[in-house]
This record gives C-alpha cells, structure tokens and sequence, in this order.
C-alpha cells in the first residue's frame, strides 16, 4: 500500500483503497483524521499551533486549529465526503518538554482542535492524546481504519475493524 506522509502544516485526503495517510512524529502537534466510511473517503491534517500569530498568517492552512480543521473539512467534501457521515478521530497532544508551565502546547493544540471540530458539528469518536510520547496516526482506506501508535509501542486501531472505545 502506497502512504501519502503529511507533515507539519500539511493535509491530505484520499478515497483510494491502495492509498494511506500518516502522520509520523506527532508530539505536542494534533493529527486529525476526517473520516466518511461509507463515502470511502478521508482526510489527514498535522496541526501544529492553537491559533496563528500576526506573523503566522501566511502559513499553510493545517498549521492551525481553526484554519487547519474548516480546509480539512472543505477537502473531504470536495473529494466526495457527507457531512453527515462524517466522524473525526485525534492523535498527539503530547507534553514532550516536561512541566513547561503556561507554554502547555500539547494540551492547547488539543483543545484548540477539539473546540474548532465541535465548532463544525462533528464527532470526535475516538482520541489518544496527551502523555509524554510522540506518536504516528495512520489512515487505512482499504478497511477505513485509524491507528495511532506511541514511540515504542504497538499500533491500537482506533477506528474501524476491533476498535478500542476512547
């Protein structure tokens, strides 16, 4: 099966059954599957940052919460995604640095990302995140399948086929 990797900033949608998205290396970023099972269509977004700063703003749409998860959406419906179907699951959000205090930017991507996907009236069915592991997200489209893995660990099948509820 063929990957497409998205990597800090980025997103991608399939409906292609041979084709994957992965996201490796997520640590304090948050990776957002979009997912319409029926439709065999999904979408993979790498947020790195809450919200942008003034001289963020002329980055890549999925470096942002808020921009990341309305082009992530608008991706997946023009790829042939329902909205109505539609079911999100998230992956990162680790505290990679130790106690950083206020910095936090683990927890606040996630919130960030939880609040502008509940913004959009979508589902979050399954989550890992948090933690002090970086971890990889996965999208099957042959089975329609999302897995997360930590540094280290075993892949877990957070949606789909023998999913583990969140």
């Amino acid at each position: 099966m063929a990957e497409i990797s998205v990597r800090m900033g980025e997103l991608a949608t399939s409906s292609d059954p041979r084709t994957g998205l992965v996201s490796i290396g997520l640590g304090s970023c948050i990776g957002l599957a979009l997912v319409d099972a029926s439709a065999r269509v999904a979408g993979l977004a790498h947020v790195m940052l809450p919200g942008p700063t003034p001289a963020g703003s002329s980055r890549p749409p999925g470096t942002f919460a808020d921009t990341g998860v309305q082009a992530l959406l608008e991706a997946v419906l023009a790829a042939g995604a329902r909205r109505m179907c539609l079911s999100a699951v998230i992956v990162g959000g680790a505290q990679m640095f130790g106690s950083a205090g206020k910095m936090q930017v683990g927890q606040r991507n996630e919130e960030a990302v939880r609040a502008a996907i509940r913004a959009v009236r979508i589902p979050i069915v399954a989550a890992e995140t948090g933690g002090g592991s970086g971890r990889t997200i996965r999208v099957y489209l042959d089975d329609i399948r999302v897995t997360s893995r930590a540094a280290g660990g075993a892949e877990q099948i957070l949606l789909g086929a023998m999913a583990v509820a969140a």
